[in-house]
């Protein structure tokens, strides 16, 4: 296989969306087993090891790789699912195990000592030092950055760390740490990372009351939408709250991170890999972001000098993005 100065990583939630990843555009597809072992444990959602295997030989025959996500926490008395998952994905030959525990991490080195490790946006990795921990213990080949770093931090880790390095370009927006919000678990009573989403379903209301359509998150009124407003999936992190007089989305607005712009900055970095969010997402969701940051990145790798987002570009992403809407995030904020 030969590598990309810049990869494309593209999520699959099952065979037919790895399939349709491939055949787009991604370099590398990540993939999640159906339990409690990755941090998209939903029903009908992810790959057994027949599935896996299959997966891998799809994507090897075209010169492609499989990651496998093993990113949630292991519980006590628990730890045997999450090694026998890790041992299922070596032997259908996966290319990576991106892994945020350090049990599972240690697990991994010893029994697979010439596994390539991924550190997860889970493990919330966000400077060079504790990049340098898991690279002196582990021997992590690469960390995915949460998406709270600014570009001007981003680089900062980069200049300083021997271990590759890829952030989220497109999809949902986590201003939290990563996976792990208290808000949501002290709403739901459920933690984000173990159970597959910040807002699980059986949480979520919609209800139409006098003053408009409300959102609510086990009693938590989330948002409230006058009429023709459009109505976004209610999370605690985009809800609108009253903060003195004021009522607004005082922590982020309901919207989609979408970073084509940043491109020749985040090549000319060293930016090793540029990550899609979305496991949960259908095929065809799959085929419009893949193709689209194809093009994207390939325009950009060909001449950073004279690269320009094409509206194209921006009208199918934003087809697809919360709110019909799209941010930075972070990487442009002045706050660090």
């Amino acid at each position: 296989m030969t590598a990309s100065p810049l990869e494309l990583v593209c999520p699959a939630g099952s065979l037919a969306a790895l399939k349709t990843a491939v055949d787009n555009g991604a370099d590398c597809v990540y993939t999640g087993f159906r339990d409690d072992t990755n941090a998209r444990n939903f029903p009908g959602l992810n790959f057994d090891e027949a599935t896996l295997r299959q997966a891998v030989d799809y994507a090897h025959a075209r010169g492609k790789q499989v990651f496998t996500a093993l990113n949630t926490y292991p519980q006590a008395g628990g730890m045997g699912r999450w090694r026998s998952s890790l041992d299922r994905a070596m032997a259908a030959g996966v290319d990576a195990l991106i892994i945020a525990d350090l049990g599972l991490l240690q697990y991994a080195r010893r029994q697979y000592p010439d596994a390539r490790l991924h550190l997860s946006v889970q493990g919330s990795a966000t400077t060079a030092g504790a990049l340098d921990f898991y690279y002196q213990q582990f021997g992590i080949a690469r960390a995915v950055l949460p998406r709270v770093l600014s570009l001007g931090q981003i680089a900062a880790v980069l200049r300083q760390t021997p271990v590759e390095i890829e952030v989220f370009g497109f999809g949902s927006l986590c201003v939290m740490v990563e996976g792990r919000c208290l808000l949501s678990s002290y709403a739901t009573g459920d933690s984000p990372n173990n159970h597959g989403a910040c807002s699980p379903a059986p949480a979520v209301r919609w209800d139409h009351g006098p003053a408009g359509l409300e959102t609510r998150l086990n009693g938590v009124l989330i948002d409230r939408f006058g009429e023709g407003e459009k109505a976004g999936y209610p999370t605690l992190c985009k809800g609108r709250f009253k903060v003195h007089d004021d009522t607004y989305y005082a922590i982020e607005e309901p919207t989609s991170l979408n970073t084509l712009e940043l491109l020749p900055k985040l090549i000319g970095m060293g930016v090793k890999a540029i990550k899609i969010e979305g496991r949960q997402r259908s095929p065809a969701y799959i085929a419009t972001v893949a193709r689209t940051w194809r093009q994207a990145m390939d325009h950009a790798l060909r001449d950073r000098e004279r690269y320009i987002v094409r509206s194209d570009w921006t009208t199918d992403l934003d087809r697809l993005s919360e709110g019909s809407q799209h941010t930075l995030g972070a990487y442009h904020r002045p706050w660090k």
